[in-house]
């Protein structure tokens, strides 16, 4: 289960899809330098915080591996990103993301 603060959204993924909240980048890394907004890379690790319901496929109903919480790996271009009640959230699907992160 993922540590952070979970959000609830008011939103339900369809199909295969996974609403995840990117996680927040450090603004210093480790020598201390600091990094400018701009020169930040795009997030690849976040927190689930909606399932759509799985995918048909040959008319069975394929479950979802990964469930509200979970902390995600995700590709680094995928997904749409949108503003849900204020906060940036990715809507993507489950195919694109890479693995569960055991924290």
């Amino acid at each position: 289960m993922a540590t952070e603060t979970q959000t609830k959204v008011s939103i339900q993924p369809l199909a295969d899809r996974v609403v995840i909240k990117p996680s927040e980048q450090e603004a210093q890394r480790p020598s201390g330098i600091y990094v400018a907004e701009t020169a930040k890379e795009k997030p690849q690790k976040g927190t689930v915080l909606a399932v759509g319901p799985g995918k048909w496929e040959n008319g069975q109903l394929e479950p979802m591996t990964v469930e509200v919480g979970d902390t995600v790996l995700f590709a680094k271009y995928a997904g749409t990103e949108i503003k849900v009640d204020g906060d940036e959230v990715l809507i993507l699907s489950q195919k694109d993301v890479l693995a569960k992160v055991q924290e």
